[in-house]
């Protein structure tokens, strides 16, 4: 099950596909970008993967819950949780508004608490599961003009880890995957040359793709990490591992 915001699309897609392709049936969640939703189904099903989607604001309790009630109702079990949904707001600290500040905690981290609390509920009667939560590099980097996407995806790390210890005797693993600078379309909208500003500081000499946060969230969710919860993995080619420094 991959709940998904429109801002953050382009990563989502990735990880619906990389499910789908496992043979799950995969369910694709949006709130306001219906176009990408059916896109990410599209690519599931000619995977060879069965795809439902559901339109839902997970930030709201009622709709979150309405979700999964539709996911039950079609599948009747739920393996995999995978919270990507995620929105952000570029201002300066002393110019954000409260509203702002709200609508970007409650998507990226009360969303979070919502899906996992009720995916856990499903899952500890089932015989557990696997849920991913999407982070970002700046749970290790201050990313200025962006505090409360910061604050946001700070908490979900934190969040991970608590739940991984609580959920860990249901055989609940949770785990935390923190992409660094991600090619999709929102990204190159943040510069010029986005690809080029960020290979040129990233270790590995290249910017991130999709697919790489995907075999990250494959990874997590299959058997071969059943030892593995509690964990935050930085797929950012070593980018936040050394800070920005002005000669070599």
């Amino acid at each position: 099950m991959r709940p998904g915001y429109r801002r953050q699309q382009g990563r989502g897609q990735g990880h619906r596909a990389g499910t789908g392709a496992a043979g799950r049936p995969v369910a694709v969640n949006y709130c306001t970008g219906a176009a990408g939703a059916e896109a990410a189904a599209a690519e599931i099903r000619g995977a060879g993967g069965r795809a439902l989607i559901v339109r839902a604001d997970v930030s709201s309790k009622q709709q979150a819950d309405a979700m999964f009630d539709r996911v039950l109702a079609e599948s009747g079990r739920l393996h995999i949780l995978v919270n990507n949904a995620g929105i952000q707001t570029w201002k300066p600290l002393l110019k954000l508004t409260e509203e702002e500040w709200d609508r970007v905690l409650d998507v990226n981290l009360k969303g979070t608490f919502l899906c996992t609390q009720r995916a856990a509920r499903v899952m500890k009667d089932t015989g557990g599961g696997a849920i991913v939560n999407i982070g970002s590099g700046c749970n290790k980097w201050p990313f200025p003009n962006l505090v409360s996407y910061t604050a946001s995806k700070g908490g979900v790390e934190q969040f991970t880890k608590v739940a991984a210890v609580e959920l860990g005797r249901r055989r609940i693993r949770v785990n935390c995957v923190a992409p660094g600078a991600i090619e999709i379309e929102r990204t190159r909208q943040e510069a010029g040359d986005y690809a080029g500003t960020w290979s040129k500081l990233t270790p590995l000499g290249r910017i991130g793709l999709p697919s790489d946060v995907a075999a990250a969230v494959a990874f997590l969710r299959e058997d071969g990490a059943e030892f593995i919860t509690g964990q935050e993995v930085r797929v950012d080619g070593g980018l936040f591992t050394r800070p920005v420094w002005p000669c070599d």
